[in-house]
């Protein structure tokens, strides 16, 4: 069914002028006016039809109702209206629905003149969020998995699970009937949805995505994406806009900076939970990964000084000052995961960096096993001051999935009790991270610095510092 034409608005500043006119001189809200707008310009809806409305917009007209949510979003969503506004306008013939690179936002007329403003509103938010969750183009979130871990259709429905869960949480508009919304997957990361997806395929396979997504930039094997042309149109109309990929890091690096701003200022209020969390990561520093783990153990001591050992550094400068009692035993545990992503190289550096620091102490007791789904008991190996140089050559073995419950399960049933447990994992638990409670917990997560465990200390393991 369509609906009568909405009369033709001249440019984003005159409708923020005619929203906000009308908004200082009437008490009303933002979803009245619009309705008044409507009614004004002789749209009509029949709400009681089930078939789809197709509103009868020119496509200068569907270009103008994009602008109008962006305008929206400004005044209601300050944080999402600030980001919308820096993607350029592109009307794309190859794209079905709508399409984001980090500097475009493609969309097809047609699918826009099925939406309503509210509607419109949604798609908007739903295309910013990519961006701000780094979802899309060349270098996405996707490539931080083992390539015979990616899948690009499970990745993008799991991609528009995150970003409809975020819209909805924000009250962005309406979100259309076509949009994956499932409440199961609140506060989840991307990935954890994605690993639920991997697990079970093919109850998955049939769902589409709200919009096209744009996996690289087409050259060296680099897929564009599934439905995407290949090409190159200057103009965006018949295929995406080529971006290399030194300009795709450049739009990166300018969203995260723009993320930034926006949130700066929207206000803490004004933005969903893990946008919060996101943005604290960005703004605090990292420690590097071997300087946690040495401050944390060294944290398990209490502070205490002798002067039957005497600090060498001082002594050498001709100044006699106490050096630190390290006689008290460490405990500790550490449990490597062993699911795919973590190399025999990577093991090699982190227990010798665990050398290194325990060679401070007079005495400590490490146990250490590997694990995916289960912890293998003939991994488990104890080490003291007496067997401590075979650290070094410790060999793991398995491989498969990750469970994480699974090593708080091994020290109850085992009795460990250790001053700290370290697990060395790629932070994609199938379910829980494990038991909080049990012992304090630090964890060194290798490929993606995007990961924030629910508690414990947390740091991020660096190839380039191996």
């Amino acid at each position: 069914m369509k609906a009568k034409g909405i009369s033709k608005m001249n440019s984003e500043q005159a409708m923020q002028g005619q929203i906000h006119d009308q908004m200082m001189g009437e008490e009303k809200d933002l979803d009245s006016l619009v309705d008044d707008l409507l009614k004004d310009s002789n749209v009509e809806i029949d709400e009681a039809s089930e078939e789809p409305v197709v509103f009868d917009y020119t496509d200068a007209q569907v270009k103008e109702m994009i602008v109008a949510g962006r305008v929206r979003m400004l005044i209601k969503h300050p944080f999402f209206g600030t980001l919308a506004t820096r993607l350029k306008l592109v009307e794309a013939e190859w794209c079905p629905t709508a399409a984001v690179d980090g500097k475009h936002f493609y969309y097809n007329p047609d699918f826009f003149r099925t939406l309503t403003p509210e509607e419109i509103d949604f798609v908007v938010g739903h295309e910013v969020m990519h961006c701000v969750y780094d979802h899309c183009g060349t270098g996405g979130r996707l490539l931080d998995f083992p390539e015979d871990k990616r899948d690009a259709k499970m990745w993008n429905i799991a991609a528009d699970y995150k970003v409809n869960q975020a819209c909805v949480e924000s009250k962005i508009g309406v979100m259309p009937k076509s949009a994956l919304y499932d409440s199961q997957y609140h506060g989840k990361y991307t990935e954890e949805i994605y690993e639920v997806l991997l697990s079970n395929k093919e109850k998955h396979q049939d769902k589409q995505t709200l919009d096209i997504h744009l996996n690289g930039d087409g050259k060296d094997g680099d897929k564009q994406g599934e439905g995407v042309p290949a090409g190159n149109d200057p103009t965006g109309r018949k295929a995406p806009i080529k971006i290399s990929k030194a300009e795709a890091k450049q739009i990166k690096d300018q969203m995260k900076q723009a993320v930034i701003q926006a949130a700066q200022s929207a206000g803490a209020g004004n933005m969903p939970g893990d946008i919060k969390r996101m943005i604290k990561e960005m703004t605090e520093p990292k420690m590097d990964w071997r300087e946690m783990i040495n401050l944390s153990v060294q944290s398990l001591l209490k502070a205490d000084f002798t002067w039957m050992r005497q600090s060498r550094k001082s002594r050498s400068m001709g100044i006699y000052l106490p050096g630190q009692d390290n006689e008290e035993k460490i405990n500790l545990a550490i449990g490597l995961d062993v699911s795919g992503s973590i190399d025999d190289r990577m093991v090699k550096d982190f227990l010798g960096e665990v050398y290194g620091i325990m060679q401070q102490f007079q005495d400590f007791n490490i146990k250490i096993w590997t694990f995916d789904t289960q912890v293998y008991k003939e991994s488990f190996k104890e080490f003291t001051p007496m067997n401590a140089e075979e650290l070094k050559d410790y060999v793991p073995i398995g491989c498969g999935g990750t469970d994480f419950e699974c090593n708080y399960n091994f020290m109850e049933e085992n009795d460990i009790n250790p001053d700290k447990f370290i697990m060395f994992t790629d932070g994609y638990p199938f379910g829980s991270w494990g038991n909080a409670n049990y012992c304090e917990s630090l964890f060194v997560i290798h490929g993606s610095d995007k990961i924030v465990p629910p508690f414990g200390e947390y740091a991020y393991y660096d190839n380039k510092a191996a």
